[in-house]
């Protein structure tokens, strides 16, 4: 494998012996998973009360509907840390789940059209109302069946030792808070460039039930049949992340600007405040009654489904792009992994490990502006891979022409090289080295990708999608409610719970807006 650096930054940082500035970035994990129960059905019973609030704990809450738990790890810089406590959170949840439990897939199957799955509910407050809303405009704008669908994200923040190293690099007069916010929008265009590698050696959703096409049958067409109960692509990677999963036609000629800071929330404010027609068919206030937050483009920014995210934490109240506008980006949200069915906590430490290694790469190759063609091109590549990414001889659109997926993979993982190299000094063997060379045998053999052992192990057992992943789920049940945490762990997740529900009602006792003003309010925010 190819050891010498490619990018002029890592070069700059290698010639100037400052190589352990990139090791301890932080990483924190979030994980989306669906309750169920013994059958396999979408659970209909509120979020549990032993959980805590969903609106006020800061490790577990809902996502888009009242079934589907969010799971929150603060963010370490080692990894390790971050996927134990994910541990601890489902060893506790299980503890609380009883008769229900947690569906390892990212794609549902036990629903039963739009009216099984119910949107989330967060109390009474003004915030609270204001998310179920929001969640009510998306099931009129797009359907509820897409809010039973999971996924993981991956949150990654350059070390911040890093930051004026690369900036003495660039020659840059800007000030380093502005060097830091454009560096991280040149890692993120690197990654919508490159990032349909992810679907590849990640993806976990190549067959769907066809239950999920009840609200929605005209799509199953364009499918396979596996079975009488399951629909696929032969070589799909990640359904979820296709046309089909999360994404929104309206969305696509949004063209947000991706080449600045200021460009990036300009043009999203522009899509939150610009009226859509089909969308002010549905109404707002109708009979009394939200039907969303405003009848725009997006209702908010959340709205915005991407594959990677520039953030800063939001003060309470505070819209997400003045967030980013007034302090800058703290760190990016990566958010095309599907779940991995056959890891109990749907992530592993050589996946955490090879993300890590592959942002560092997006932030130190060379990151030109996104041109108005870019993004379209970029979004081909990720629906190619996700229906067919496991093709032979599949060909990907490249910047200076058509290239083989195998082919641009291998250099973009023998780019990676020196950068797990670094990344390993000074730890036990070479993980990030170890965690490399696996991926690379998946880049040489699709077989051995997680969507082509699905498929697989589906066809061996003869079972059809809905089967196979509540078998899985069940074994992973049974695990963990053999392994109940200890005292003190319980203590400290109990007092979270607590904590949450009296957190809750202070802010119901302390609203003192109606919702309409509220929302009035929430909208106007500017700088």
């Amino acid at each position: 494998m190819n050891t010498h650096p490619s990018s002029s930054r890592l070069k700059y940082i290698i010639a100037h012996q400052q190589q352990h500035l990139l090791k301890h970035g932080l990483k924190g994990i979030e994980k989306e998973s669906l309750r169920i129960d013994s059958s396999g059905c979408i659970s209909q019973s509120d979020h549990p009360a032993s959980l805590g609030a969903a609106l006020t704990h800061p490790h577990i809450t809902t996502d888009y509907s009242e079934a589907l738990l969010e799971f929150i790890t603060p963010p370490f810089s080692d990894i390790n840390e971050s996927l134990l406590f994910m541990q601890h959170i489902h060893r506790f949840v299980y503890q609380n789940l009883h008769d229900e439990m947690l569906l390892t897939t990212s794609m549902p199957c036990g629903i039963n059209g739009d009216d099984s799955i119910r949107i989330a509910e967060y109390g009474t407050s003004n915030i609270g109302q204001m998310k179920h809303v929001y969640r009510k405009g998306l099931w009129y704008r797009y359907g509820r069946t897409m809010q039973a669908i999971a996924g993981i994200h991956f949150n990654y923040s350059v070390p911040v030792a890093l930051w004026p190293l690369l900036h003495q690099q660039s020659g840059s007069f800007d000030s380093l808070d502005h060097f830091i916010s454009e560096s991280y929008f040149g890692l993120i265009r690197n990654f919508q460039r490159q990032g349909w590698l992810i679907l590849y050696l990640f993806g976990a959703s190549p067959a769907i039930c066809k239950k999920f096409f009840k609200s929605r049958p005209h799509l199953m067409a364009q499918f396979d049949e596996f079975d009488s109960y399951t629909l696929y692509h032969p070589y799909a990677t990640s359904l979820r992340m296709s046309d089909i999963g999360y994404k929104s036609k309206n969305q696509e000629q949004l063209n947000i600007d991706y080449n600045s800071l200021d460009g990036y929330v300009e043009t999203l404010s522009t899509a939150i405040e610009t009226p859509y027609p089909e969308y002010e068919k549905i109404g707002v206030k109708v009979d009394g009654e939200y039907r969303q937050l405003n009848a725009n483009i997006l209702q908010i920014e959340n709205e915005f489904y991407s594959t990677i995210r520039p953030k800063q934490i939001a003060n309470s109240g505070e819209k997400p792009t003045l967030a980013l506008k007034r302090r800058g980006v703290r760190y990016v949200e990566v958010r095309s992994l599907d779940l991995d069915l056959f890891n109990p906590i749907g992530i592993d430490a050589d996946k955490s490990r090879f993300l890590e290694a592959f942002l560092l790469h997006c932030l130190l190759q060379d990151s030109p502006d996104q041109q108005h063609d870019e993004y379209a091109r970029n979004n081909r590549n990720q629906l190619k891979v996700a229906h067919e990414g496991r093709k032979p001889g599949l060909m990907l659109e490249h910047a200076e022409g058509q290239i083989s997926l195998q082919d641009w993979a291998t250099k973009i993982l023998q780019n990676m090289h020196p950068i797990c190299e670094i990344l390993d000094q000074d730890e036990k063997g070479q993980p990030y080295q170890d965690a490399l060379t696996h991926f690379f045998t998946l880049v040489k053999d699709p077989d051995l990708t997680p969507s082509a052992k699905m498929l697989a192990e589906m066809r061996e057992q003869e079972i059809p999608f809905g089967r196979y992943g509540l078998n899985i789920s069940a074994q992973h049940n049974k695990n963990f409610k053999q392994q109940p945490l200890p005292e003190e762990r319980q203590h400290y997740f109990k007092e979270l719970a607590r904590m949450s529900h009296l957190k809750q009602k202070e802010i119901e006792n302390s609203d003192h807006l109606s919702f309409d003003d509220f929302l009035e309010h929430y909208f106007a925010q500017t700088l």
